[in-house]
């Protein structure tokens, strides 16, 4: 897991969870790609960094990414509009894990308004250590391929 890449992105109102989460892993070792914003005093729009995180998801700069909002609605209806991008919100880590092994979820968001910051880490652990399942849920990631073709 060292040397992983990750990319985060928060708007203004998950700023501050989102800089432990950064912190928290870097400390763990991983290469964390930060897109923003920088700061909790202005107001953003949460599709910019939603965007500029899955951009580097879907070019494989980066292995996973996680986005965080208010409450992590908004980034991951944004998030899911991006081909490729498989975002789930998961407030607690048997979400995280589920999303990860029956759906291969390449995006975590996180709800920066309704989360602690132990509950943040477990759930970005869980995301991080579980791997995808396969079989029969392949054919189901297909199906959702072929959709966003429409």
């Amino acid at each position: 897991m060292n040397n992983m890449k990750i990319s985060i992105g928060s708007d203004h109102a998950s700023y501050t969870l989102k800089e432990h989460v950064k912190a928290y892993l870097e400390n763990k070792g991983f290469d964390i790609l930060d897109m923003g914003t920088f700061s909790s005093e202005v107001s953003v729009d949460y599709p910019d960094y939603a965007l500029a995180v899955c951009e580097k998801v879907v070019s494989n700069e980066a292995k996973f990414g996680i986005l965080l909002c208010g409450t992590g609605l908004g980034m991951s209806i944004a998030a899911n509009k991006v081909n490729g991008i498989r975002a789930a919100l998961c407030p607690m880590p048997d979400y995280a894990r589920l999303a990860r092994e029956h759906n291969d979820a390449n995006i975590l968001v996180l709800g920066g308004r309704i989360m602690g910051i132990e509950l943040a880490e477990w759930t970005v652990d869980k995301f991080l250590t579980t791997d995808f399942q396969g079989g029969r849920h392949s054919r189901r990631l297909n199906k959702i391929s072929e959709i966003e073709k429409l």
